[in-house]
């Protein structure tokens, strides 16, 4: 095979990249090479939950890096025993396995699930309910359980055992749960990439019940919404109906790559020795980071703060959509996890904020992103909202050009 020419980039093209490259970053401002600064409220996608640099976090990774940086998990890692103690405690968990990344979280959550059914006498369970507009990673598994065509495509037979749902049909759900192969449910409290849609507390509540009357498990993927993102260390501490296991990661690491599935001890009770297994999980630069970050997350006060900001920032969004409706249709989503749903397209609002010097993301159903550091400042936030109004007010037309 002839090699590409020297003005073709070696890299794969999956992305359909964005002309900036930055060179260095420091709380919610990120600068490029040519000194250019933006406002980052992509969050390289909800996973730099305190910013870009932030002191305690560098403190953490420097000091670990000048110790050792990875053993295997041949081998006990005291900062993994100290992060898992720190998780279970403060959620309904009482196991915890390392991952990587959300996607192997979520893969380490499917597993567990099935080995539960397994060992538990029932190895013809396995089958998961997922529902549609969800996305919960790029594996060939995940793939298949978010179910998205655009992400299927090409990639030959659909991973066999996933089951979508239309979102929010009780009695699809009710008639799914019943089903003698079925071994879980999975779904996200707020789907992310789906568009910033919120699963209302009493689905939630359903779902928990049919978990228990046809003995299946109750999976939440929490890669996004978890650690703060949404003013409560995980989201589903706002409905109060917990999970069985639970798939972490992004914003757990602060931008350092790292990855959690969480389960009660029923839940996990088939995952034994040499049942699953990682490499690079847990290693411990990644776990100096995630207890950094735990460190700042979960100082008293802390999680009042980001509501404080949140409620701040989305009041100031509702009034930008109230003099901009013809631009901004609502405004959707949980503490600093928020959805602009777009009259116009997103991606043309998306360009328009990189030119008033704000990064944002994609979401589906024309959502644009905003996922700011938990540490933005009220003074940053007014700010980004004067960026934001002048991205708005390019697509607005005036009522008297309107009419005519």
């Amino acid at each position: 095979m002839d090699k590409p020419s020297p003005d073709t980039s070696p890299l794969y093209q999956t992305y359909a990249r964005a002309p900036l490259a930055f060179e260095r970053g420091d709380g919610v401002w990120i600068e490029t090479r040519d000194g250019r600064r933006f406002m980052d409220l992509a969050g390289g996608i909800a996973v730099n939950l305190l910013g870009h640099a932030h002191p305690h976090l560098v403190a953490a990774l420097t000091a670990q890096a000048e110790k050792l940086w990875h053993t295997s998990n041949l081998f006990e890692i005291p900062g993994q025993t100290r992060l898992a103690e720190r998780l279970t405690a403060n959620t309904f968990a009482d196991r915890a396995f390392f991952t990587n990344s959300g996607a192997e979280a979520l893969e380490c959550a499917i597993k567990t699930a099935r080995r539960y059914q397994y060992v538990s006498g029932h190895p013809e369970r396995y089958r998961i309910i997922t529902f549609e507009g969800a996305f919960h990673g790029r594996t060939l598994a995940t793939i298949a359980a978010g179910g998205q065509a655009k992400y299927l495509e090409g990639f030959g037979p659909k991973v066999e055992g996933f089951d979508q749902l239309p979102f929010g049909d009780e009695a699809a759900l009710r008639q799914a749960a019943a089903g003698p192969e079925v071994a879980a449910i999975l779904i996200e409290p707020i789907q992310g990439e789906g568009g910033i849609r919120e699963v209302p507390a009493a689905f939630l509540k359903l779902i928990r019940e049919l978990c228990e009357v046809n003995g299946l498990l109750l999976i939440y993927d929490e890669v996004q919404t978890g650690v703060g993102r949404t003013g409560r260390f995980y989201a589903y501490q706002h409905s109060g109906v917990a999970p069985d296991i639970m798939a972490s990661a992004k914003g757990i690491g602060g931008g350092f790559p790292l990855g959690v599935c969480l389960a009660t001890e029923t839940a996990a009770q088939g995952m034994t020795a040499g049942t699953h297994g990682t490499t690079y999980g847990g290693n411990p630069l990644a776990m100096a980071v995630g207890n950094a970050v735990l460190d700042i997350v979960l100082e008293e006060g802390f999680l009042d703060e980001v509501c404080r900001k949140a409620l701040l920032f989305k009041q100031s969004l509702a009034s930008l959509a109230d003099r901009y409706p013809d631009v901004i249709e609502a405004i959707r989503g949980e503490g600093l996890l928020i959805g602009l749903k777009m009259r116009v397209p997103n991606t043309a609002m998306i360009a328009a904020l990189r030119d008033s010097g704000v990064l944002s993301a994609p979401a589906g159903d024309n959502v644009v992103r905003l996922l700011p550091p938990l540490t933005m400042t009220v003074e940053e936030i007014r700010t980004a909202m004067e960026r934001i109004e002048t991205a708005a007010a390019g697509f607005s037309v005036p009522a008297e050009r309107a009419s005519a």
